[in-house]
């Protein structure tokens, strides 16, 4: 639902446009106070924003939400992604209007695909100076009409605070998403009359998300019990929307009530057990060599129901369309009824991902359905046969001494990591070795990724905003050197603001997907995939942080150490062999050429 601007108040404004520097007063109660004590009421208490509007900054300081400043708007619009994420609650960023609302693009864009709730409230220029060449004017509508569920522009002040719980509502209800506000600063310091709170309550707490939960009617919750029942051999793949959902103890529940093998997106990764005997773990465009669901790969040819559960069933996630069998039943269920049958012809099912599994169990267990215990036990052999099969071809690639290092054994040292950990990875390789090797042994653990559209250098942004979200839990953030080249500056963001991250680089001095993709395509690649060296634990001290340069296993369990008992955000600059890349389907004749390379080298010394 998209929309332009629906009041037209300018007319409002004094006729004569008043000096921009003007002095602004915000003794009493303003416009920008009505906006913060919504926000306040909907549980938020970061604002990522420099400078503008200032008003409701001013407003916050005072009501005690917390000032985020981060160094560029493309950076802070994923650190409030980051936080949503973690915390299932509305996020706030600000931006002046001009060159720094553009900034806000990419990373709404990113919020929009991957469902997650942020307000962006974009400071606009004086009414009275609108449409007269102001300085940094900008149709703001236009820009934000692609990568947003909802934009208003508040002319009136008086509806400043009903603007603002409308727009909260419509970002945390349905399908998540970004929506924008748009306000002039004369409109933030009109007087105003005091916000009453009052809301309706929802099915979470407003702010929270998703604001309501729904099932479909009862004969379609039968429906797919029955096909459960009758399936012989049956999946489940659940992508993020089960963790928008909290869906971990359905979908369990649904694992062992019927028996069904489990299985997740690269965004859906953390919401199911992947040591439980029944689970695949990440299934998509990575099964490869090495990869630890290639063994999988005959169940899921020959499966005969395939069950999603909130995922867009998009390119990555089902290897282009190719990976599930053409010959198997559907069903899907998602919140957003635009994605039910989209690529598959299915039973739909909408509603939320959650009380709908909850109602299939309790439908399952009506009929007194269980597993089938001979399908069950056959098929607990088949996978473990797979496991067996899986770490006997990665074993070699972490236990044999190597130099330079191979990403395979920085990721099984990163798995031996111990605590409550937040993980979050950079776009491209960087999240696709993160969520192919890091186990998830309990359900709920958050592996953030930019996913939605896959934007370099957001990795570490989000993981800014997921340790603000939530302090206790350690986080580590995995990215290229790359990647990391885009956000550098928030290194001094991180400092400022007290979040103590790990930053773990992939020091290869190449940009890696972009050399496969072209080796792919044209059996060769442009000079620009090769860069010059980089000293990231230089620029981490430049920033008052602190890190460590790895060379060496015993050099890497050392730099994870000082890690975790720094309090200062700290850089681990891993030297990663060039050649190396993780287990894609579409790549695996380059990693078989290197292979074979590689050992006719060996044999030849």
């Amino acid at each position: 639902m998209k929309g332009m601007t629906e009041n037209t108040g300018a007319q409002h404004a004094a006729a004569t446009p008043r000096n921009t520097w003007a002095f602004q007063d915000m003794d009493g109660y303003r416009a920008a106070h009505a906006i913060v004590d919504v926000l306040q009421a909907a549980g938020v208490t970061e604002i990522y924003g420099q400078s503008c509007p200032t008003a409701i900054f001013l407003a916050a300081e005072k009501a005690g939400i917390r000032q985020i400043g981060y160094r560029t708007e493309n950076a802070g619009v994923a650190m409030a992604d980051g936080s949503a994420r973690i915390s299932r609650k509305i996020a706030v960023v600000t931006a002046q209007n001009g060159p720094a609302a553009a900034l806000l693009v990419a990373g709404l864009a990113e919020a929009l695909k991957a469902s997650i709730p942020i307000l962006a409230i974009v400071q606009e220029v004086p009414r009275a100076t609108a449409d007269k060449n102001a300085f940094q004017e900008l149709e703001h509508e236009k820009i934000f009409s692609g990568c947003t569920k909802w934009i208003r522009r508040i002319n009136l002040s008086a509806r400043a605070a009903e603007y603002t719980s409308r727009a909260i509502r419509i970002a945390t209800s349905g399908r998540p998403g970004p929506v924008v506000l748009l306000v002039s600063p004369d409109v933030l310091t009109e007087a105003v009359a005091p916000f009453e709170a009052g809301f309706a309550d929802g099915d979470e707490a407003f702010g929270m998300f998703p604001a309501d939960r729904c099932i479909p009617v009862p004969a379609k919750i039968e429906n797919l019990a029955g096909m459960l029942m009758a399936a012989k051999r049956p999946l489940c793949v659940a992508g993020g929307g089960a963790h928008h959902s909290g869906a971990y103890e359905a979908l369990a529940a649904l694992q062992e009530l019927a028996g069904v093998p489990m299985a997740t997106t690269n965004m859906g990764k953390g919401a199911i057990d992947e040591d439980h005997p029944l689970s695949l773990g990440v299934i998509g465009n990575a099964m490869g060599t090495r990869s630890p669901a290639k063994f999988f790969l005959p169940y899921i040819e020959s499966a005969d129901l395939v069950v999603f559960v909130g995922t867009r069933t998009n390119e990555n996630g089902t290897a282009g369309w190719t990976l599930f069998p053409s010959a198997a039943a559907y069903a899907q269920i998602d919140i957003d009824p635009e994605e039910l049958g989209r690529n598959y012809p299915a039973l739909r099912l909408q509603g939320d991902a959650r009380e709908t599994l909850e109602a299939v169990c309790a439908t399952l267990r009506q009929r007194k359905a269980a597993a089938p215990a001979e399908r069950t036990e056959t098929l607990k052999k088949e996978f473990q046969e797979a496991r067996l099969l899986h770490q006997a071809e990665i074993r070699p690639y972490y236990e044999v001494d190597r130099d330079p290092l191979r990403p395979e054994q920085l990721l099984h040292e990163l798995g031996r990591q111990t605590g409550p950990i937040t993980w979050a990875a950079d776009a491209s390789y960087s999240s696709i070795w993160l969520v192919q090797y890091i186990k998830c042994s309990a359900p709920g653990t958050r592996f953030i990724t930019p996913r939605g559209i896959a934007g370099l250098g957001w990795g570490f942004p989000m993981a800014i905003g997921a340790k603000l979200a939530d302090p206790a839990h350690r986080v580590i953030c995995l990215t290229g050197d790359g990647g990391f080249a885009h956000c550098w500056a928030e290194m001094e963001t991180a400092r400022r603001h007290d979040t103590p991250v790990t930053i773990v680089v992939l020091n290869n001095g190449v940009l890696g997907f972009q050399i496969n993709a072209e080796e792919s395509r044209f059996d060769t690649h442009t000079s620009v995939c090769h860069f010059g060296p980089i000293d990231h634990v230089a620029i981490a001290r430049a920033c008052g942080c602190d890190g460590q340069t790895v060379r060496t296993m015993a050099g890497l369990r050392e730099a994870l150490q000082s890690a975790a008992a720094s309090a200062l955000p700290f850089v681990i600059d891993v030297h990663i062999d060039p050649k190396a890349f993780p287990p894609l389907t579409a790549f695996e004749s380059q990693h078989l050429a290197l292979e074979s390379r590689g050992a006719a080298s060996r044999a030849g010394e």
